[in-house]
């Protein structure tokens, strides 16, 4: 009951952030309603940019989208690659007993842990690359195991997951690096400001009505910037958010790995 409340609260924290400035812009529009600093008239072009600003947001948002849909097959994809290695070399253990799986079982592990601390603040949710040079290490093993006796299509098969393992890490490293169209993201940032500013000093009658859509309308341009800087970084660890891209099926393999290696020094003790 507690995991879930705290999932809840988790999944509130951006709507209470942004009710909070919605209430403290409340607060300012009737300061300026009540110091009579309103001086725009309400007119189709208000109405015009209001619209075109939505259109420029839903655009923004459509591009972010898709690379978070993208982000959230990519753990599966690396999942998939590391049980693939592990198992093969696992199976080639027991048939060559000379050749040793745990410097191999560390390399993974260390694989996971790399990824986990540069997708967390240590690593400013980006910093990929001991990730990568982890998995650069799998290729002298890969070359032992030939010269081991393992049979070449497996060889390939193993350069195939590790290769899998390079462009699902590059992947991730582009999408937490790079900004969907920059530009677009500093007119929407403006257009939000403006919009925000022109409706502080739009002309109204002060009654409950009026306050309660400038709310509606501020609510729903605040609320869409934040997603879209959200969103720009599906892999945000250590945030105290359920907005990222969750890493459990990673977790998994690693306590998957942990549990072999208690297995064997048990059987050997």
């Amino acid at each position: 009951m507690e995991w879930t409340n705290r999932n809840n609260l988790k999944k509130l924290k951006l709507f209470f952030l942004v009710t909070g400035l919605v209430i403290a812009i409340s607060a300012v529009k009737i300061f300026v309603h009540w110091m009579q600093f309103e001086f725009v008239t309400l007119s189709t072009l208000l109405t015009s940019a209001i619209g075109g600003a939505i259109f420029i947001i839903g655009f923004l948002l459509s591009g972010v989208l898709s690379d978070y849909k993208e982000s959230e097959r990519l753990p599966a994809d690396i999942r998939v690659a590391l049980e693939a290695i592990h198992d093969d070399a696992a199976c080639f253990a027991e048939l060559r007993v000379d050749f040793e799986i745990n410097p191999l079982r560390t390399i993974l592990v260390n694989i996971l842990k790399a990824l986990r601390i540069g997708l967390g603040h240590q690593g400013a949710h980006r910093d990929l690359q001991p990730a990568i040079a982890e998995v650069d290490k799998l290729t002298p093993v890969f070359a032992q195991m030939d010269s081991l006796g393992m049979p070449a299509n497996f060889i390939v098969r193993l350069r195939g997951q590790q290769d899998q393992l390079r462009r699902c890490l590059f992947r991730i490293y582009h999408i937490q690096s790079m900004q969907f169209v920059p530009s677009v993201y500093i007119l929407v940032k403006t257009l939000v400001a403006a919009i925000v500013l022109l409706l502080l000093f739009l002309e109204t009658e002060g009654s409950p009505g009026t306050a309660l859509i400038f709310g509606f309308i501020s609510y729903m341009f605040i609320y869409a910037l934040y997603l879209i800087e959200t969103l720009e970084q599906p892999f945000r660890k250590d945030h105290d958010s359920l907005d990222d891209v969750s890493l459990f099926l990673l977790r998994e393999f690693e306590a998957k790995l942990a549990d072999c290696e208690a297995t064997i020094k048990g059987t050997r003790v």
